[in-house]
């Protein structure tokens, strides 16, 4: 069995990768580009769900038209969910702050929006992240969620990496995602890998992998 993964990250890739490998699992993983699909996708659902399996849907369809069988595909969205700024940017946290905005853009529009919030109890957000399974050869659907818990921090850490790291401060840290190392981020409060270890448990359950 392969897995077709819904993205051009190569980060996203080289997780996912790690986290099967962790979960002694061996399987091939393509991404859509290496089948040949380089279709725009339109998000235009209202929640991640509709978001992760709209794109989902798009890759099976070009599958089903050039006869590609025996894959799995994996699509995700994710985003940030601010308590205070009922729930934004969520959906829409990769535009944002338009559609081509920095990352210091992206941020500072965070900031700014929250800056009469000094309290760390207003500042309360989550990381969303939704995959969406398709096993071509019996159209079975699993979705799984992961979410991971923290605060905006008043002030940026260092840039790079997910958009919102720098300001994003796990439940229990007391530093930026952007300042910790990658691993104690990942083992602790990765909203990505919660979401795809829930899915593998469910595509080993129904004996899928």
């Amino acid at each position: 069995m392969e897995v077709i993964y819904g993205t051009s990250n190569q980060g996203k890739v080289e997780a996912m990768k790690r986290i099967f490998r962790e979960n002694n699992i061996n399987l091939k993983l393509s991404t859509p580009k290496e089948i040949g699909f380089d279709e725009e996708i339109i998000e235009d659902g209202k929640t991640f769900e509709e978001n992760s399996e709209i794109k989902a849907n798009a890759i099976k369809k070009y599958c089903i038209k050039n006869k590609i069988k025996d894959k799995i595909i994996i699509t995700d969205d994710a985003g940030l969910c601010i308590d205070k700024l009922n729930g934004e940017p969520g959906i829409y946290s990769a535009r944002y702050a338009g559609k081509n905005a920095t990352q210091i853009e992206s941020i500072n529009k965070i900031l700014k929006k929250l800056e009469n919030y000094p309290n760390m109890n207003d500042r309360s957000c989550k990381f969303v992240c939704v995959l969406t399974a398709i096993v071509l050869d019996t159209n079975e659907k699993i979705v799984s969620r992961g979410e991971s818990l923290g605060y905006i921090a008043k002030e940026h850490g260092k840039l790079g990496g997910l958009t919102y790291g720098p300001i994003f401060i796990p439940q229990g840290f007391e530093l930026p995602m952007s300042d910790m190392e990658e691993e104690t981020y990942a083992k602790m409060h990765n909203h990505r890998d919660l979401a795809l270890k829930k899915l593998i448990s469910e595509l080993q359950k129904k004996e899928i992998i």
